[in-house]
């Protein structure tokens, strides 16, 4: 009998030969069971074991619920998707079931939980609820469980670029990815080129390409973390080269941006270009410090305490919003009003989350909890 402190062993049931992602249900399983940390058994294993049926692909999310649900199976039109198992006549009922394609007996000794009933989960990590998906897997369903799994990867707070432009466009870049066996860290090192080539675009006032070029950057920067989700390959190294590019390349940007405006003949004087610089930069740190302060504070993003935080997410003065506006102005003409415009906005933004951490750490202090309204 195991403790709720027990580790269970994950093990696969069934031969399925329709690939997802490049990778047959078995290997995906593999990679999950090493994301979670779990020991992976291609065979029958004595004490707690997860089994997961070959014949379903599901949301790496359940797996992480399953373990916190000891003596339960999921089932799918009655058939057993994961089970938690904790004595070896559970584990045969499930084995027995999924190997006949046949319901799990209600007799099992298992608690069932049938998926058409609904329910939904929070994940912290991608910053949303939503229920998580479980699909047959066979040649059909493919590209609906590959659509799935992807939107399943995908943030569920970030910015209106992101959220409501990027997404089909790097769905088919992740898949193509994936088909041609690249790696996220590859496609990270393409999206890092692009990011500098960027850069001197800018500082040469060349905005039109330097655009152009950074909308490419800016839909890879989406595609690596959702080819390492859907694959199973994120890493150490890759979350590092990842964030840490798109924590220091902003500033620089803006910088470029300034400097290439003596190209177009709309060159800010020396005082104005650097109070300008000054209120990008500062403020780009200011609002990233008051960011890590809060979740240090609250161990949540500043961002999913209240939906009005998710709401200006969208259009809070990080890269991609920042980005419109200059886009805005360069149609316009006018690209030093663009400058001017980001300055003014990261202003605000800054205000506004001094604000929000200074009204958090009030409610605190008068004993009220602070917890992230998707969590509920």
């Amino acid at each position: 009998m195991m403790t709720k402190s027990s580790k269970p062993v994950v093990t696969a049931v069934g031969d399925n030969p329709t690939p997802i992602w490049g990778m047959s249900n078995s290997e995906r399983l593999r990679r999950l069971a090493r994301a979670a940390k779990l020991e992976f058994s291609d065979g029958s294993v004595a004490g707690p074991r997860l089994i997961a049926t070959c014949a379903f692909a599901f949301d790496p999310q359940l797996l992480r619920h399953m373990i916190a649900q000891p003596g339960a199976a999921l089932l799918r039109n009655g058939r057993p998707v994961i089970a938690h198992a904790h004595s070896e006549e559970q584990a045969a009922a499930v084995r027995r079931a999924a190997e006949r394609d046949e319901p799990l007996a209600e007799d099992s000794g298992l608690k069932l939980i049938a998926y058409e009933d609904g329910f939904s989960l929070y994940n912290d990590q991608l910053r949303k609820r939503e229920t998580p998906f479980v699909m047959p897997l066979e040649p059909a369903t493919v590209a609906a469980i590959e659509r799935a799994s992807y939107y399943a990867a995908y943030k569920g707070v970030t910015d209106i670029l992101t959220k409501y432009l990027w997404p089909e466009w790097a769905l088919w870049l992740t898949r193509i990815a994936a088909r041609i066996g690249m790696t996220p860290n590859m496609v990270t090192g393409i999206g890092a080129l692009l990011c500098v080539a960027a850069t001197f675009l800018f500082w040469r006032g060349d905005y039109w390409l330097g655009i152009a070029v950074a909308l490419g950057f800016m839909v890879l920067d989406t595609v690596d973390g959702k080819l390492a989700r859907c694959t199973i390959t994120s890493s150490w190294w890759g979350n590092i080269f990842d964030h840490g590019i798109d924590l220091v390349h902003p500033p620089f940007w803006w910088y470029a941006w300034g400097v290439g405006l003596g190209a177009w003949g709309l060159a800010l004087t020396p005082d104005w270009f650097w109070m300008v610089m000054g209120a990008i930069i500062a403020g780009y740190v200011v609002q990233r410090a008051i960011e890590g302060i809060f979740m240090r504070r609250f161990a949540m993003h500043i961002h999913v305490w209240e939906k009005a935080d998710s709401d200006f997410r969208l259009i809070t003065a990080r890269r991609n919003p920042n980005m419109v506006i200059l886009f805005v102005a360069l149609v316009l003409g006018r690209p030093d009003w663009g400058l001017v415009g980001v300055a003014a906005w990261t202003i605000i933004s800054c205000a506004f989350h001094a604000v929000r951490l200074a009204q958090a750490e009030l409610r605190a202090r008068q004993g009220n909890p602070i917890t992230s309204w998707l969590v509920g």
